[in-house]
Parts: C-alpha cells; sequence; structure tokens
C-alpha cells in the first residue's frame, strides 16, 4: 500500500464527507493505493456514524473509535499502530489542511529520501492575536530547545516514512513535537514543505490559551526526556552534588569559625549560615533520591495502554 493517511478527530460531523471525497479524488487521480484512518477521539456529534457510513461506501475507509476524550497524541499513535501505508500522512479533520498537498509530500518522502516532512502554514487565516502569535512565539521557543529547524512544529499535515511512526511513541500531549521525537529516535531527515492553509468552513477552533500553555510546559517536558529522559540521574546527580556541596561548604566554616575565630560565643543554630548550610545538604540529598528513584521506576517502567477503543471498521 503506497499511503495511509491519518486523521483524528473531536465533533467534526459537518467536514468529513467532503474530506473524504476530497482525499480519495487526490488518490484516484494519482493512482495511488491507500487507507484513510478516522480516529474518533470520543466526539458526541454525528462523527462516527458518518465515518461508518463511509466506510460502507469505500472499503478503504477505516475508523478507530475511543470509549471518551483521550487526546490528540493518543489518536494518532492508535492510527499510527494501524497504518499499513509505506507513506503515512497525518491531516486534521478540520479542512484546513489540503489533500491537494499529498502528492508532492509522497514524493518528497519516496523520492527526496526525507524520513519525516513537516507542513509549513506559511500564510495563514486564523486570528492574529488569538493564534498567529503565539504560534509563532512558540515554534520560535521550540526551534531553540530542540535544534529542530521547523518553522512550524503544530502544523497537522506531516508525512512519514512508515519506519518512522512504528518507532517513536507519541503519549500524553507530545503530538507537536513528533519532529523532535523523530530526531531523538535516530531519523533526523527531517525536512519542510510550505503548504495551503484553508479558512475553517465548519464549527469553531479548538485552540485556546490552555493549549498554548500546555504547549510550552510540554516543551520543556520533552527538553527534559531528550536529553535526561534515559539518564535521570546525570541530571538530578549533578544538582544534588552542588546543592550538598554548597551547604557542606557552609558547615565547614561554621565549625573553623566556631573554633578558632569566634570570640562572641554566638551558639550556631543563632548564625543563618546554619539555615543556609541545613537546607541546601538536605534538598541536595532529596535530588539524589529523585535521580535514583528516577532511574529505577525508568528501568522497571511497566508497558500500559493510554487509551481504550470501543469499536474499530475495516481494521485487521
Amino acid at each position: 500500500m503506497d499511503i495511509s493517511v491519518v486523521i483524528p478527530l473531536l465533533n467534526e460531523q459537518d467536514s468529513l464527507t467532503e474530506l473524504h471525497d476530497w482525499i480519495a479524488g487526490v488518490m484516484q487521480k494519482h493512482q495511488f493505493s491507500y487507507e484513510i484512518i478516522f480516529i474518533d477521539d470520543g466526539s458526541k456529534d454525528e462523527s462516527w456514524n458518518i465515518i461508518t457510513l463511509l466506510s460502507t461506501q469505500n472499503n478503504s475507509v477505516k475508523g478507530i473509535r475511543f470509549l471518551r476524550n483521550f487526546g490528540k497524541s493518543q489518536a494518532l499513535h492508535a492510527g499510527f499502530e494501524k497504518a499499513e501505508g509505506d507513506v503515512i500522512i497525518t491531516m486534521d479533520a478540520d479542512l484546513q489542511d489540503n489533500p491537494d498537498e499529498i502528492p508532492d509530500l509522497y514524493n518528497m518522502i519516496t523520492k527526496d529520501g526525507f524520513d519525516l516532512v513537516s507542513g509549513w502554514k506559511k500564510k495563514r487565516y486564523d486570528s492574529v492575536i488569538a493564534k498567529n502569535i503565539p504560534s509563532k512565539l512558540f515554534n520560535w521557543a521550540a526551534r531553540k530547545t530542540s535544534g529542530v529547524k521547523l518553522n512550524d512544529f503544530n502544523c497537522g499535515l506531516k508525512a512519514y516514512k512508515k519506519e518512522v511512526v512504528k518507532n517513536i511513541d507519541v503519549n500524553g500531549e507530545m503530538h507537536r513535537y513528533i519532529p523532535v521525537l523523530s530526531k531523538n529516535a535516530g531519523f533526523s531527515n527531517i525536512g519542510e514543505k510550505v503548504v495551503q492553509h484553508q479558512a475553517r468552513k465548519y464549527g469553531e477552533t479548538k485552540f485556546g490559551m490552555d493549549r498554548f500553555i500546555h504547549g510550552f510546559l510540554d516543551l520543556i517536558t520533552i527538553w527534559f526526556l531528550s536529553r535526561f529522559g534515559k539518564r535521570p540521574m546525570h541530571l538530578f546527580g549533578a544538582l544534588g552534588f552542588i546543592m550538598f556541596a554548597i551547604g557542606f561548604a557552609f558547615a565547614i566554616y561554621l565549625g573553623i569559625d566556631k573554633l578558632f575565630l569566634d570570640r562572641a560565643g554566638r551558639l550556631i543554630t543563632q548564625r543563618p549560615q546554619f539555615y543556609i548550610a541545613l537546607s541546601t545538604m538536605i534538598i541536595g540529598t532529596q535530588f539524589f533520591v529523585a535521580g535514583f528513584l528516577g532511574e529505577i521506576i525508568l528501568r522497571n517502567r511497566p508497558d500500559k495502554k493510554r487509551y481504550l477503543i470501543k469499536d474499530e471498521l475495516n481494521l485487521n
């Protein structure tokens, strides 16, 4: 199979039929063998019924339905597990991603040799204040932190080699950072393509200030995981050593001062340096313990399913 199109969605009943017809038309025009995998992330509208109907009309349509809303990362993970195409295309279900971009993205993977190609919505039709400015700030921070030179990390339109999606673990809210996860896994040939951004035709945007804040928190998380995810003791041990050394140095100073220099006969507990020494040594010890616990958890981490599927369509 040439292409798997993976589409996570939440309450997008108005756009699904039009999106399916558009994708199917592109595939037929370019004679691609394909599958479309819709992942219904707990929709409360008629989205699943529409997907069911589409699957009866087109055997290439497949569906996954979560028991409740587990998040876009979990939806993508479920789609990646089931995808069988040589190239996997992800896109949003709101018609703001243009299916006409699929052939060029496919060629960049198969002919130009990229492991991953990320779309760049250079010209956007979103609110400047509500989304464009926060997005630019977020992308700047992501580039500086991760070292991956992309202009639009959050674009849903991306193309991947099959080997990439089968070897990365998309969890939590890390779908924004799949290029970083791919780079950390060893797939460093990452490209970017300017893609057409469509104005939203149906419904309302699900982007809010909470997603903007969560994005930066996730950025800190992925920076930590990429640097210290497999060696937490390297971070916490270093911090613990520094803090303990500071406290120990104050303790030695207090001891020498008390024995040889202090003529006033003050109690050590009356001096602020005593509390600095005590606090920093305790904090240093806690950092050491955190590092040890992190190493233990890492080595004994169970594999746990992060979502529950209610129904599937046309999937083995």
